[in-house]
């Protein structure tokens, strides 16, 4: 074919030429664009084109490149709309293949073409073409352009470890744009897009103009890196130079006869480890640090990890003991004087304090005070610590995962620091503190260890005495501490650790007692807290009960304490707007205070329906009553069981309807009448999940209910875990769950027969509130509920 110009669709000047192909094989590349007069390295991986390489010879040794679209195409169905129209014709110069199978190419851009129709049916993608030719421009513009471009390339040559020198020789003596851009192009670090648009565009004074903000980004960046390089090696430079000078310094104060600071520092050291009296394994560690800080230099970070270890270990109380105030009245008044009630632990204390009076070595012992929040249990901490005359530690567990707030960390560890106990020792200056673990039933645990196996040695008195700390590395003595934990519920906390605790359990307040905290503590701290005076606000006792019974429902003080405080609050407004009577707060006035009454107070009040029972429940936050409803509808015998009821519940309610089926005769029902009947049990609050056996009584007394269309009377309440011999067995939580009913009004309460004996610790002005009655069996509690509900109040 002849030569020929021509102009297409896009405004290109195209230009055939003799001696290539008017329809060439097609590569498409991933990721890489070849420029024309540009010499380049191609991988070649896919099938199609290591078959396109095989057939081209030294006669027909071109084909075209052209970049991909995507990252992924299926060369073997290629169509247009996987590569750019615009490539560029190249020139295979050699082959070679290696052992792996991959074949790499070298190849020579020679001008770039727009492909007009694409035929991929054969063994590789073919296709016809145009060549592109640049546009001549001999504008002033884009002459200085080059210039600029030259001279800012071979600058970024000169500071890139990349790019070889032999290229900055190559741009100078460059004077075509065409090239120029070219060339540029192919040796700037840009996307394969931009690389993509400079291919396609046919203006050398374009292209230039795009390669200069590519230009003088990557000078920007590497002149950045430079300079971050050169203060690297000024930081360097500057500590050697330091080190040296110090050296010269030690020997000009060596030759003048003046006193070494580090000399001075380390006997300052030995003088506070000598003072600290440290037992015989923990001085020789001190003496072997001693010896290693004495020739590290001062400028080295060791120099620094040493100073801090002996730092701790001389200011550890080894043989500091704070003396214990061992007169019991004494201790009994301080113990009264900060908390009402509580009378298990007052006494535990006393008891502790007796026998250390009498025997001076005694190891201290793992109290737990196990109870609803608010009632008190971590503030008893200080009121221990008070009266022995000890100092108080307080330590929260609640969330710990990682085992090193125990044990600390190892010292090969940069920033290692001594555990949270030895470190919370250490501050208070003395080895015998009360040490409170507060929320010991929320420790957690994960990758990084799990803190309740490491406290099995601290709360374990035999093992206690030689407490190892991970950063100090030798024993430190535990036994002098009293350790007091709290929690609130004990199910959460592993066996092996719950079995070291002497468990004191704290029950909820009666409405007498919080009155008596109220008026003794929480009104007094209230009126100070809001900058009252005592004359000028007062609490009726009726208006601390209604606060109490109307707006709390709680087994400790907390939310009391909030109601009391909101009270003060709006008290404290009116003093402040300029009013100057006292103020009385009485039991009417309560709802200008604090609004409509929260909570509904008597459960008797309610209208007796057939089917709905009321239940007794614990919780970690106290008793509770919950509602047991039944009703049926015809159906297949099916249970339907609803509430957010756990398996342990289920089976309770399994079993209860199991026991009345089998036991139909004996109440007078329809056997029939099972089969006929799907039987709904639901327990209200159905967000709230639910579990345990004791709620068996309940559950079959609530279906008998409603299966006879009889009711139970509401202020009745009941517990206890059933079997399906009938016999009512034993349950936890009996003081919380009696408490609990006297709050919510409940008059009659029938317990298993086998919790007599916790009737004990229920307070004396709730149970003359209250009938108690015992049960052995499921048909004698049934047959008790029935009876007592047709009797008048």
């Amino acid at each position: 074919m002849s030569a020929k110009e021509d102009t297409d669709a896009l405004g290109y000047e195209v230009l055939e030429e003799q001696e290539v192909p008017d329809s060439l094989p097609v590569m498409p590349l991933k990721n890489f664009v070849l420029f024309p007069h540009m010499v380049a390295p191609l991988v070649v991986t896919t099938e199609q084109s290591k078959k396109l390489v095989a057939k081209l010879s030294e006669r027909a040794p071109h084909f075209i490149t052209a970049l991909q679209r995507k990252e992924e195409i299926d060369e073997a169905h290629l169509t247009k709309d996987d590569i750019y129209r615009v490539g560029c014709v190249a020139r295979l110069i050699k082959t070679l293949n290696f052992p792996d199978g991959s074949t790499h190419v070298l190849v020579e851009g020679l001008s770039r073409c727009k492909l007009q129709d694409l035929n991929a049916e054969e063994e590789y993608p073919t296709a016809h073409y145009r060549m592109i030719e640049d546009q001549p421009d001999a504008s002033l513009k884009t002459e200085a352009l080059a210039r600029n471009a030259s001279e800012k390339f071979q600058q970024l040559v000169t500071m890139s470890p990349n790019l070889p020198d032999e290229l900055a020789v190559a741009i100078f003596n460059m004077g075509d744009p065409q090239q120029l851009s070219d060339l540029i192009a192919t040796n700037l670090p840009i996307p394969p897009e931009v690389r993509q648009n400079l291919l396609t565009d046919n203006k050398p004074g374009h292209r230039l103009k795009t390669l200069m903000e590519f230009v003088n980004r990557e000078y920007q960046i590497l002149k950045l890196g430079t300079k971050i390089e050169n203060k690297v090696h000024e930081s360097f430079t500057k500590t050697q130079r330091e080190i040296f000078l110090r050296e010269q310094l030690k020997t000009i104060q060596k030759e003048l006869g003046e006193d070494d600071p580090q000399a001075s520092e380390i006997l300052e050291l030995e003088k506070k480890l000598e003072e600290a009296k440290l037992p015989q394994e923990a001085r020789e560690a001190a003496d072997k640090e001693l010896q290693r800080l004495k020739a590290v230099p001062s400028a080295s970070p060791e120099h620094g990890v040493i100073r801090t270890y002996l730092d701790v270990l001389s200011e550890l109380p080894w043989n500091k003991s704070t003396e214990d105030h061992l007169d019991i009245l004494v201790a009994e008044k301080i113990l009264d004087k900060d908390h009402y009630g509580l009378e298990k632990v007052k006494e535990r204390i006393l008891e502790y304090l007796s026998v250390l009076k009498l025997k001076k070595d005694m190891k201290g012992p793992i109290l737990c005070l196990a109870g609803p929040p608010g009632v008190g249990k971590t503030s008893l901490g200080k009121s221990v610590a008070r009266a022995l005359g000890r100092e108080f530690v307080r330590m929260s567990l609640g969330g710990m995962h990682d085992e090193a707030e125990i044990r600390g960390h190892r010292r090969t560890y940069i920033g290692a620091m001594p555990g949270r106990i030895v470190e919370s020792i250490r501050r208070c200056g003395a080895n015998n503190p009360v040490f409170m673990l507060d929320e010991i039933d929320k420790v957690g645990s994960d990758f990084r260890g799990d803190p309740s196996s490491a406290l099995l040695e601290v709360l374990d008195p035999e093992q206690n005495g030689t407490f190892n700390d991970h950063y100090l590395d030798v024993d430190f003595d535990l036994s002098k501490v009293l350790f007091i934990t709290t929690a609130n519920q004990l199910d959460t906390i592993p066996g092996p650790l719950r079995d070291r605790m002497e468990v004191i359990r704290i029950s909820g307040y009666t409405l007498q007692e919080k009155v008596y905290i109220a008026r003794r503590y929480l009104v007094p701290k209230a009126i100070k807290a809001h900058g009252l005076k005592r004359a000028q606000i007062k609490f009726t006792n009726e208006a601390l009960e209604g606060i109490i019974a109307g707006y709390t429902a709680e087994a400790g003080v907390r939310n009391l304490e909030r109601q009391i405080a909101n009270v003060c609050r709006k008290v404290a407004r009116g003093f402040a707007e300029g009013k100057t009577r006292p103020v009385e707060v009485t039991a009417r006035k309560l709802k200008g205070f604090l609004g409509p009454v929260k909570i509904e107070k008597d459960v008797a009040e309610r209208q007796a329906m057939p089917g709905v029972v009321t239940g007794l429940a614990w919780t970690p936050y106290g008793g509770d009553i919950l509602f047991i409803e039944a009703t049926r509808m015809a159906g297949k015998g099916q249970l339907i069981l609803t509430g957010s009821l756990g398996d342990v519940m289920k089976e309770s309610a399994r079993a209860a309807l199991s026991y009345l089926r089998a036991n139909a005769a004996t109440f007078k029902l329809d056997e029939a009448l099972f089969a006929k009947s799907d039987i709904h049990i639901h327990v209200p609050a159905g967000a709230t999940p639910k579990d345990g056996p004791s709620a068996g009584v309940a559950i079959a007394l609530a279906v008998l209910s409603m299966l006879l269309n009889k009711p139970v009377r509401p202020d009745l309440a009941m517990t206890g875990e059933i079997t399906l011999r009938g016999r009512v067995m034993p349950v936890g939580g009996v003081k919380e769950k009696v408490l609990a009913a006297a709050r919510a009004g409940i008059r009659h309460i029938m317990l298993p027969e086998k919790n007599k004996i916790d009737l004990d610790e229920v307070p004396a002005d709730v149970k003359k509130k209250l009938t108690f009655k015992t049960v052995k069996t499921i048909d004698q509690a049934l047959r008790h509920a029935l009876k007592l509900s047709t009797e008048k109040n």
